[in-house]
């Protein structure tokens, strides 16, 4: 996984984990949502250049 993705996929990851914990702490459960997404988004994101390494290989 090239670093700059691996970077952006852990910051899209750590972003969802402050904005869910944000909801959690104002009980907005918009926020929780959107925190949610934006940490499946990360984990996809990783998913995929794990598999494009895979391939490398």
């Amino acid at each position: 996984m090239s670093r700059k993705e691996k970077a952006k996929g852990k910051a899209e990851e750590i972003k969802g984990m402050a904005k869910e914990r944000a909801g959690d702490l104002t009980d907005n459960e918009s926020l929780q949502a959107k925190g949610r997404a934006e940490k499946a988004k990360a984990n996809l994101r990783q998913a995929k250049e794990k598999v494009k390494d895979a391939f490398k290989k």
